[in-house]
C-alpha cells in the first residue's frame, strides 16, 4: 500500500477581528478646504496620524451625493504618512469611486432603535375550584416519612455577571508605543510618554502623568471613563468622540487629578478635586 502524502500544513486563516481605527468624518466635498485643515491639524499632532489605518466617513455627504477626488485625497493622505483603508457610509457612486480607487468599503450601519418595552398587564388571580370526591381519587393512608405535598422547585440562582478583565501597566509608554487593551480595562502605574497611544475597551486608569494619547471604549462604549493622575494629555478620547489639546492643557486642568467621560456628544474632562468640593 503505497505511503499517504503528508498533510500540508495551511499557509493562512482567515478570523472576524473587532479593531479600533480611527474615523475621518468628512463634512465637505471642497478637497482644497479639507486638505488646509487637515494638514493644520497634522502640524499639530504629527505623529497622531503617522501609519494608522484611518476608514473615512461619508455619511454627511451621502444625500448631497457629492463626487470625490479619491486619487487626489489619497496621494495628499500618503505624503503625509496617513493610511486609508476604506470608507464608511456614503452614496452608491461615492462608494464605487472609493473601490475604484483601491479602498475597501463598509455600508454605514443604521442605528437600532431602542426596543419598546410595554407594561405586562397584571394577572388575574382566580379560586380553583374544590375538587369533587371523584377528582380527589381513593384517600391514601398517612405513612410516615412521606409527604403528601411535595416541595415546590426553587428558580437557579442567575449566574454571576462576567468581570471585566484588566491589563496592568507597570512600566513607562514609549514615544511612539501604542497599547491595546482588547475587551478589557486598562491600568498604567508609570508615565506615559508624549506620542505613546493607549486605547482600552474599557476604562482606562493612569497612575501617572499622562502625555501622550488615552482612547476608552474603544469598541462603542459611551460609559467608559478615563481617569488620571496628572492631566498633561495630546488627546483623550470615549467611544470614538475626540477631545484635542490645540493650545495646551487649561491651567484649571494641567497636572491634575482629571477624570474624562462624555456628556451627550461631547467629551467632558473634570478634575476630581473640583467633584469632591462641590459635593
Amino acid at each position: 500500500m503505497p505511503d499517504a502524502m503528508p498533510r500540508e500544513e495551511p499557509a493562512f486563516k482567515i478570523k472576524n477581528a473587532n479593531l479600533p481605527v480611527l474615523i475621518l468624518h468628512l463634512k465637505t466635498p471642497d478637497m482644497d478646504r479639507f486638505k488646509a485643515q487637515l494638514a493644520t491639524r497634522i502640524k499639530q499632532m504629527p505623529d497622531f496620524f503617522s501609519h494608522t489605518p484611518i476608514m473615512l466617513g461619508l455619511g454627511d455627504l451621502a444625500e448631497a451625493d457629492a463626487t470625490l477626488d479619491f486619487s487626489n485625497l489619497l496621494d495628499f493622505m500618503r505624503g503625509h504618512r496617513m493610511q486609508a483603508a476604506g470608507v464608511i457610509g456614503g452614496s452608491a457612486a461615492q462608494q464605487e469611486a472609493a473601490a475604484k480607487a483601491g479602498l475597501g468599503v463598509i455600508p454605514e450601519t443604521p442605528a437600532r432603535p431602542a426596543p419598546v418595552v410595554e407594561a405586562a398587564p397584571e394577572p388575574v388571580l382566580a379560586t380553583a375550584p374544590e375538587p369533587t370526591p371523584e377528582a380527589r381519587g381513593p384517600a391514601q393512608p398517612d405513612l410516615p416519612g412521606l409527604e403528601s405535598d411535595a416541595e415546590p422547585a426553587r428558580p437557579e440562582p442567575p449566574a454571576p455577571l462576567e468581570a471585566r478583565p484588566t491589563l496592568i501597566i507597570d512600566k513607562p509608554v514609549r514615544t511612539g508605543q501604542r497599547i491595546y487593551a482588547e475587551g478589557a480595562n486598562l491600568v498604567v502605574l508609570a508615565i506615559v510618554n508624549a506620542g505613546a497611544e493607549l486605547i482600552a475597551d474599557g476604562d482606562i486608569h493612569i497612575y501617572a502623568p499622562l502625555r501622550g494619547r488615552a482612547l476608552a471604549g474603544a469598541r462603542g462604549n459611551t460609559a467608559a471613563r478615563i481617569y488620571v493622575q496628572s492631566m498633561e494629555a495630546e488627546l483623550v478620547a470615549i467611544a470614538g468622540l475626540f477631545q484635542v489639546f490645540d493650545e495646551g492643557i487649561p491651567d484649571t486642568l494641567r497636572g491634575k487629578f482629571c477624570q474624562i467621560y462624555l456628556e451627550g456628544e461631547k467629551v467632558a474632562v473634570t478634575p476630581m478635586s473640583s467633584k469632591r468640593q462641590a459635593a
